[in-house]
């Protein structure tokens, strides 16, 4: 059975505040204003604007050398036609980084290639044997592409085989900023950039765009000899942004997620358009649900079991059957990482005793997949409301991911433990790790006091956090239509949650492969009907026909055989007065 959640309804902003936000209906204003738009201008601006233009690296001329070390350098390997290596990694963030770093080189005339590391053989981020195979090769300069900020080893060890070694990356600061060529990151101190949450996606994107404007108008041709415009590479910075949960509330990565989404229901990839067929998305109806649901975890997949090349040589492939080869290997690799994260969850959820008496989930098995283990630490938090520490093990040392909730910063725990760790880095609800297997032992126990000084004396159940309160004659289609303005929703912008009280449960079914759906139709007095749906929510129900229940649920379009309508989609249910 599931744990139940505890609603928590944002705080009523007074209406004469409300009354001031231009354009916009109270409901649309309260949830703007949720999402930390408390200035009526902000919101407008953020509901409306459509520029990019203020997040150029160029702006940062004179105050981060490191920016014009990196074009110059770059542009420098160009003329000399030298050997340059885009090195990513093997999640959707590092793979669409990779494809438009290299994409955007080639364009500029350079002779590029990708280096993506094999999850299982090589591990995240830069490895050494990677770089002493590509010295030897002789490549004299490497770019990586969101990784890198924590390799400070890797990159002193690239200097002394004599590669020059770009790092551009998001991700968070350690303590030693590797003595690369140069270093661009918007978190770093001294960048003074407009936005310090981009993906690293976003992060080449921007620096692709300022060697374009240097190089001048018309000189950047694809392979074909199309002119390309920083424009093109749209598409792929909003699937690595959304992929990877960079925040929307953000205005610059919303307007790339904004801008890109419309390129990519334009798109010309043929692997994007054979990748969208066997996730059953339609071009030109494509949105940020689309990526983080059907786009990000297909392309995620052929790293997690297999290569994340194939990924790659989806996005960069101009031929339609090859790109529909690959794109059916992507579904097929999707679908066995389904399977194994099922299995999983189960077999650690069985060994599980006290779930309510623990701070820390942590289990580790030499069978599983190091492509899965952060999915089923997702899972198992989502589940369990505890942060979670999966763990694939090895003979000498093993790999982990760690998911956490928002009352502990998993990644400054691991700073905590890091004489212990061989390597580590992540964000505060989302990190992982490398360990010898002799440190786990001390390492767990490590963990888990951290956790439990942490967490003592908070009650750790699940929340839903909603947005407001709205009177059943306030649901409409045009309240659903008004509320898609706010897209792109994702992480730190999602889609708005409302409740409403004492519907009249006038009939429900379950729906489903294993009934594992909910769908409802729902009284109002004097009103039409309402359509409701909640994925995953029969084992909650309890209720019967003529019970009034109060509901927490998103409202969307439901178009069918030729009639739109407002659905709700239930995120949890209580019958009224129970809350």
């Amino acid at each position: 059975m599931p744990l139940e959640k505890r609603w928590i309804v944002a705080p009523k902003t007074p209406p004469d505040h409300l009354a001031k936000y231009r354009e916009m209906s109270p409901i649309v204003a309260q949830v703007l204003y949720n999402r930390g738009l408390t200035d009526p201008a902000d919101a407008y601006r953020f509901l409306h604007a459509d520029d990019l233009s203020s997040g150029s690296l160029l702006t940062l001329k004179g105050k981060r050398p490191s920016i014009d070390r990196a074009l110059a350098r770059i542009r420098q390997a160009i003329r000399a036609n030298e050997q340059i290596i885009v090195y990513g990694d093997f999640d959707a963030d590092g793979v669409t980084s990779t494809a438009l770093l290299v994409e955007a080189l080639k364009a500029l005339g350079a002779r590029v290639a990708p280096y993506i590391p094999h999850r299982v053989d090589e591990g995240y981020g830069v490895n050494n044997e990677a770089l002493l195979k590509l010295a030897r090769a002789g490549v004299k300069l490497v770019i990586t592409v969101d990784c890198g900020i924590r390799s400070v080893d890797e990159v002193e060890e690239g200097r002394a085989l004599g590669l020059d070694i770009i790092v551009t990356d998001h991700h968070s600061l350690g303590p030693e900023l590797p003595k690369a060529y140069a270093v661009i990151n918007p978190k770093c101190d001294d960048a003074q950039y407009t936005e310090d949450m981009l993906a690293g996606v976003g992060v080449a994107y921007r620096l692709a765009e300022a060697l374009f404007t240097i190089a001048g108008a018309g000189q950047p041709k694809n392979a074909n000899g199309r002119p390309l415009t920083p424009d093109d590479f749209l598409d792929l910075v909003a699937i690595g942004t959304v992929a990877d949960l960079a925040p929307l509330n953000r205005l610059e990565n919303r307007m790339l997620v904004k801008r890109g989404l419309k390129v990519m229901n334009e798109t010309k990839r043929a692997g994007l358009r054979a990748l969208a067929e066997v996730a059953q998305l339609k071009m030109g109806s494509i949105d940020a649900g689309s990526i983080g649901f059907g786009i990000g975890p297909r392309i995620n997949a052929a790293g997690r079991l297999d290569n994340a090349m194939l990924a790659y040589e989806l996005l960069a492939t101009t031929d339609p059957n090859k790109a529909g080869q690959l794109a059916v290997r992507l579904q097929t690799l999707n679908l066995q990482r389904q399977e194994l994260t099922r299995a999983a969850q189960d077999m650690i959820r069985e060994k599980i005793e006290d779930p309510e008496g623990m701070p820390l989930i942590f289990a580790g098995d030499r069978g599983f997949q190091p492509g899965i283990v952060g999915l089923v630490a997702g899972r198992l938090t989502e589940e369990f409301y505890r942060p979670a520490v999966v763990m694939e093990e090895g003979d000498t040392e093993s790999r982990a991911s760690c998911r956490s909730i928002p009352q502990f910063d998993i990644t400054h725990a691991l700073d905590q433990c890091a004489t212990l760790l061989v390597r580590h880095g992540g964000h505060a609800q989302a990190a992982g790790f490398t360990i010898l297997n002799e440190n786990i032992p001390e390492f767990r126990d490590k963990l888990i006091a951290l956790a439990r000084n942490a967490l003592r004396g908070q009650d750790l159940l699940p929340t839903l956090e909603i947005d407001m309160e709205v009177e059943a004659a306030d649901i409409s289609l045009d309240l659903a239509l008004e509320l898609r303005q706010l897209e792109p929703t994702g992480h730190m912008n999602p889609t708005p949650t409302l409740v409403t009280r004492n519907l009249r449960v006038q009939d429900w079914r379950t729906v489903g492969q294993k009934d594992q759906h909910l769908k409802l139709r729902l009284g109002r007095p004097g009103l039409g009907q309402l359509d409701a749906i909640g994925f995953n929510l029969a084992d909650n129900w309890n209720a019967k026909n003529g019970d009034y229940v109060d509901v927490a649920y998103q409202l969307e379009i439901n178009e069918w055989n030729g009639n739109t309508t407002a659905q709700l989609r239930l995120l949890d249910v209580k019958r009224t007065g129970s809350w």
